[in-house]
């Protein structure tokens, strides 16, 4: 069986950081992503990563554009391994339900 395991985006850690000593409050990262990652937070006068969630797996499109270089993502390698290792987690979890409906009702 091929099924495809899915793994909640709440635990798959990739999303910007802001590095507040560098950013130059711009907003380029609020205007640039489409995803609405980003809210300026008014009272501090700096973008802040409100939805971390809706960041692409793998984009880092906005830290690419920051003029500043304030905005940086887990090293690629790192977070291969860590998904692969959710993936892997997910397949452990799923195999007992799948033993249970694979198993004939009676043993035969």
């Amino acid at each position: 069986m091929n099924a495809k395991l899915k793994v909640p985006r709440e635990k798959i850690p990739w999303f910007p950081t802001i590095n507040y000593d560098a950013c130059i409050h711009d907003r380029e990262c609020i205007e640039f992503c489409k995803n609405d990652v980003f809210d300026w937070d008014e009272a501090l006068g700096v973008p802040i990563v409100a939805r971390p969630n809706n960041c692409v797996l793998g984009c880092d499109a906005c830290a690419k554009i920051c003029p500043a270089e304030a905005i940086s993502f887990p090293p690629l390698e790192e977070f291969k391994v860590t998904l692969r290792k959710l993936i892997a987690e997910a397949q452990q979890q799923a195999e007992p339900s799948r033993s249970t409906e694979a198993a004939p009702a009676g043993g035969h």
